[in-house]
């Protein structure tokens, strides 16, 4: 698998969340080697529901009216 971030190799790992609630301690998902970028099917699910951040001249132009 390729990062998508920096296009670098991703190697499936095994982590663990001492805080989760569900009471899955551990989880399996992808390490980028290069950047750290952890991508697992939660992080996918959330990616895919929610817009992509807003970038470019538009919110640079927003940020500096509310000032």
């Amino acid at each position: 698998m390729q990062c998508h971030r920096c296009k670098g190799s991703m190697v499936l790992e095994k982590f663990r969340d001492f805080y989760d609630d569900t009471g899955n301690i551990d989880f399996i998902g992808w390490r980028c080697l290069i950047c750290g970028e952890i991508f697992d099917p939660v992080i996918h699910t959330n990616r895919r529901h929610h817009p992509p951040p807003l970038v470019g001249k538009n919110r640079k132009l927003i940020i500096a009216s509310k000032r």
